[in-house]
């Protein structure tokens, strides 16, 4: 019954994948199409000369109607995909847990999993407060290389929790870590968007869809509100590695390198928070700070998890 489900989850996984696939195809075509369209002609209303009792003076006045916003049919179309797949997506992440009989996230592949359709949960739920499906082709093809690597490269046959993980803190450190993790992948793209259109509002060449955009000081303050809160969650994923490694091993800290990894990355939003807040340090500097603290994100699962022994190699490889 455990491979069965195993399998099923296997299928449903590859099935979301083949879903992001077609909605990153339609992202991209969305933004094709932004980048050849043109802008919305200016139309001017009646034209109207008045003249007074006293002759002489004349009036143009100029009426311009509001601008209706612009629909897009293949973003639609693509968002629509991605909730779709998401589906499938949790669909096999309960399907392993239910093969697993405990939590699916103990090792690369299963951490993968889960970190993944979070991502893409937390870009589905952030749409009701703000429309950032701009994102779209950087999400989905986030979310592809993902489960693209866990699938091929870390795949792992379900086998019994050690059992310093049989633990209900690996639910509360792994879910409060998957949860930034989210935040600070959405907060990179965001910052990379800024990059560009901070070079389009300096005049240099740039590309066209960026017009379509929101301005740069609005994805910097997107950035940063997405980034507070995952340096919370970080927090957390801090704090409740350190309660668990002192039940587990008798102390709140060993220097180990993957708690060592932990704590660099929050200094790095740390500084990115403190900097931007009290010494000014606006526009590319704190875009430069968002993207250089995701790729340390990064580095620890995909480097310090499978080549760097200590006593959190749990990768299952």
């Amino acid at each position: 019954m455990t491979l069965i489900l195993d399998e099923y989850s296997l299928l449903t996984v590859y099935t979301a994948m083949g879903i992001y696939t077609l909605a990153f195809v339609m992202f991209a075509i969305d933004m094709a199409k932004r980048s050849t369209s043109k802008p919305v002609p200016v139309s001017v209303g009646s034209q109207r000369r008045q003249s007074d009792a006293q002759g002489a003076v004349a009036t143009l006045q100029e009426t311009e109607p509001p601008r209706q916003p612009s629909r897009y049919k293949f973003e639609r179309i693509a968002f629509s995909l991605v909730v779709l797949g998401w589906v499938f997506h949790a669909a096999g992440v309960a399907l392993r847990g239910m093969a697993q009989s405990f939590v699916p996230w103990a090792n690369m592949y299963e951490f993968a999993l889960i970190s993944s359709a979070l991502i893409v949960g937390v870009f589905i739920v952030i749409q009701w407060w703000q429309n950032l499906k701009f994102l779209g082709v950087y999400i989905t093809g986030f979310t592809l290389i993902t489960l693209g690597v866990g699938t091929v490269n870390f795949y792992v046959p379900v086998k019994p929790l050690p059992p310093a993980l049989d633990s209900y803190w690996l639910i509360i450190h792994v879910i409060v870590a998957s949860l930034g993790t989210a935040l600070f992948a959405i907060g990179a793209g965001l910052a990379i968007i800024q990059l560009l259109q901070a070079r389009r509002e300096a005049g240099k060449k740039s590309l066209a869809l960026l017009k379509t955009l929101p301005d740069a000081m609005k994805l910097e303050n997107l950035t940063y509100f997405t980034t507070v809160i995952g340096f919370v969650f970080w927090t957390f994923t801090l704090i409740a590695g350190s309660i668990w490694a002192e039940r587990s091993w008798g102390r709140y800290w060993g220097w180990d390198t993957k708690e060592v990894w932990t704590f660099i990355i929050w200094v790095i939003y740390a500084g990115y928070i403190h900097a931007r807040a009290t010494r000014g340090w606006r526009g590319t500097r704190s875009a430069w700070l968002a993207i250089i603290g995701f790729l340390a994100v990064i580095f620890n699962y995909a480097i310090v998890n499978v080549f760097i022994p200590g006593l959190h190699s749990y990768s299952g490889l």
